[in-house]
């Protein structure tokens, strides 16, 4: 009795896809960025932890950064496997 066994190592995703998802997050960040900013002007009058509008700005301000940080770790992360992919198939023939 013989079992045939296929693997499959090259389910990763393209070049492309992290491009343009690492574009689509810093597009999402700068928007979430100005509807922070615009929140935050719109609500500065009452300077106080009891404003909402002022609350949910400055949080909008806070998560445009995460949502930024997030999108350049993902795009890094993926230039530096491709790197040590690239590195390990060159040195792989020997």
């Amino acid at each position: 009795m013989t079992t045939k066994t296929a693997t499959i190592s090259n389910i990763q995703p393209s070049k492309s896809d992290v491009k343009r998802l690492v574009k689509a997050m810093t597009a999402i960040s700068w928007i979430v960025l100005s509807i922070g900013v615009l929140l935050s002007l719109i609500n500065l009058s009452h300077f106080s932890d009891k404003n909402v509008g002022l609350m949910v700005g400055i949080g909008f301000l806070i998560g445009s950064v995460h949502i930024y940080v997030i999108g350049t770790a993902i795009g890094l992360v993926h230039a530096r496997l491709n790197q040590e992919q690239s590195s390990k198939d060159f040195k792989e023939p020997q």
